[in-house]
């Protein structure tokens, strides 16, 4: 049975309590749409257990309750990554109904959940990076909107198979994307990432020199790229995702006023609203200098005179239509089914190849515990244990 209708057949008591939770975590917490779509979900499915087992209200839950949903979930043969978001939802709700007097207990705070299974992230190899950005849609196709059929979006947004490294879990949950395990509140105080902070320029210098090692594609300063303004598009979107190695949904809010051509750096508001700058190298430069000279004046309209990328009728561009034109792209190249978080976790993982420091990869990427980042680490270790493995005599 879907949510909605669950949330429907609830007790009033029990709905207004998961409406407010909502308003709560979009309002006072800042979460994004599509955490708050999952954390609602799992409460509504969460009360809608509690309401079977004759419980009204939410001072009525108790651990007895809570472990009993979740054994009915893992029953219907829920991943453990899933029953750990649904343990961490199940969580917040009772310590909100808590602290706000609609609970005289957190039962939740009882409630152990399965740690996830981390796997290795996909990353593709600098040069299958290098072939994806060459590969944007020609000037005669059709356009990545109107493109037949829509493009599956796989589970977790990871690759159907390798492309130079291991399939495997995402390290975050980004707006826009399923909340995880690890979708808790943000405790550490965010660093300054301001323009005018001397680390961040540091970061910035480094980065910007690393990356144009690892996405120059033969591109040279004053050629302009064929097509017509969804080609041009395309290839800044592509440019813009490695360089920075943003998430797809920090990609499609990002404003005309955010991008800093002078200094090569993009203003970028992340989880919890926490805003970061990030530089981008000059192929991505010359990339978006063409979308906004040639390509951006063909699409705009009125309703979109802020966004910096436009869709085909002139609104902001759509997360799902940037993961088609990196999966068409990723096709065109010849390469495996590829998500715009498989271009984060190589932009990641290349920065650290090249000898980034794994500090400024954690500012650059927006993650608040340095445990996020370090699972790129591994990726390194794990490619360069590969590579050993093929060509000493002795492995």
């Amino acid at each position: 049975m879907r949510i909605r209708e669950l949330h429907e057949r609830l007790p009033a008591a029990l709905r207004e309590a998961v409406d407010e939770f909502g308003r709560h975590l979009a309002v006072v917490e800042g979460r994004s749409e599509h955490t708050v779509r999952a954390y609602v979900g799992d409460v509504v499915s969460l009360l809608d257990h509690a309401a079977f087992e004759g419980r009204a209200t939410v001072a009525e839950l108790d651990i007895t309750v809570l472990r009993g949903w979740l054994a009915a979930r893992m029953g219907s043969g829920a991943a453990r990554s899933s029953q750990a978001r649904r343990a961490a939802a199940a969580r917040a709700f009772t310590g909100w109904a808590h602290r706000t007097g609609r609970s005289p207990e957190d039962p939740g705070a009882q409630l152990a959940s399965p740690h996830a299974h981390r796997s290795l992230p996909t990353v593709l190899r600098a040069d299958q990076a290098a072939s994806l950005m060459a590969a944007a849609r020609p000037a005669s196709g059709p356009s990545n909107e109107q493109a037949a059929g829509p493009t599956p979006r796989p589970k977790n947004e990871q690759a159907a198979g390798p492309a130079g490294g291991p399939k495997g879990a995402r390290d975050d949950s980004a707006p826009g994307e399923a909340a995880t395990a690890g979708d808790t509140r943000e405790r550490e105080t965010p660093r300054s990432a301001g323009p005018g902070s001397d680390r961040q320029d540091g970061v910035a210098r480094e980065a910007r020199t690393r990356m144009d090692d690892a996405c120059e594609d033969g591109t040279r300063e004053g050629e302009t790229p064929g097509g017509d303004g969804l080609a041009i598009r395309d290839r800044a979107v592509l440019e813009l995702l490695y360089a920075t190695g943003v998430r797809v949904s920090e990609l499609c809010a990002l404003n005309r006023a955010d991008v800093d051509h002078a200094r090569q750096v993009v203003r970028v508001f992340g989880k919890g609203a926490k805003e970061r700058a990030v530089p981008f190298g000059h192929p991505a430069r010359r990339a978006l200098d063409d979308w906004l000279r040639l390509g951006r004046p063909e699409l705009a309209n009125r309703s979109s005179r802020d966004a910096l990328f436009l869709g085909a009728r002139g609104g902001r561009l759509q997360a799902t239509v940037v993961r088609r034109i990196v999966a068409n792209a990723a096709r065109a190249a010849g390469l495996p089914h590829t998500s715009p978080h498989d271009l984060r976790h190589s932009a990641a993982t290349h920065l650290l190849d090249g000898g980034a420091d794994l500090r400024a990869v954690q500012e650059l990427l927006g993650h608040s515990s340095l445990a996020s980042t370090q699972i790129y680490t591994h990726v390194s270790t794990e490619r360069l244990r590969a590579a050993f493995k093929q060509a000493h005599p002795r492995a």
